[in-house]
């Protein structure tokens, strides 16, 4: 079904190039920023959770777009955010809220 883990390549049918790149660079910025918060933040423990969400998002775009591109074999990981699938849905949305939370306590 196209619609749970090969997402990105109907995304990049249906939008293009520019499209596909767009989608590319908004999670290239979701990454910078947790990076930065992580960073940013005093706590030690906050900064390890911080880092610990982007890498677990970013590993999930890079071996689904991987998948999808065909450098990898297919592995049935989710596109984080886009995809259909209800569990992988709900943690990565209580994920993204931690991280969101631990963003309050940055410098």
């Amino acid at each position: 079904e196209p619609q749970t883990d090969f997402i990105f390549s109907i995304l990049a049918e249906e939008l293009g190039f520019i499209g596909g790149m767009t989608v590319l660079a908004l999670f290239l910025v979701l990454v910078w920023r947790g990076m930065r918060v992580a960073i940013t933040i005093p706590d030690t423990y906050g900064s390890l959770l911080a880092v610990g969400i982007v890498g677990m998002v970013a590993v999930q775009v890079v071996i689904n777009i991987g998948v999808v591109i065909g450098l990898m074999p297919v592995t049935g990981i989710t596109l984080p955010l886009i995809s259909y699938g209800g569990s992988s849905l709900t943690l990565m949305l209580t994920a993204l809220g931690i991280l969101l939370n631990l963003s309050r306590y940055a410098r």
